[in-house]
């Protein structure tokens, strides 16, 4: 099959086979919102339990090589903030996380 459509979350999507040469990247990656932690914790934990392999700043990718990236709701928020030196250290503290921590990346965001 060269073309399927599908839905996701009410969101429509179409999938294209670009053949074997084709690889993921994280350059094109779905991205997961996640309510607090505790979502965050159980959505990678599913993941990496099924095949997945953990990749850093929150991203991981499935059984299928599709790279995804779990993010916990509040965390775009400091990226964007006109806090600047906040967000600057928010993103510092997310590179060097593998699964991303709300409570640190929070602290390093208040400069605590």
């Amino acid at each position: 099959m060269l073309v399927v459509g599908f839905t996701l979350a009410g969101q429509s999507f179409i999938g294209l086979n670009g053949g074997s040469a084709a690889t993921f990247s994280n350059a094109v990656s779905f991205t997961i919102h996640c309510d607090d932690q505790a979502e965050v914790d159980c959505v990678w934990d599913a993941i990496l339990n099924h095949g997945g392999k953990a990749n850093a700043c929150g991203w991981i990718n499935d059984r299928w090589g599709v790279p995804w990236q779990i993010v916990p709701n509040g965390f775009t928020e400091m990226l964007a903030s006109e806090n600047g030196e906040g967000a600057k250290r928010a993103m510092t503290a997310m590179m060097g996380m593998i699964k991303l921590d709300m409570a640190a990346l929070q602290k390093a965001f208040d400069g605590a």
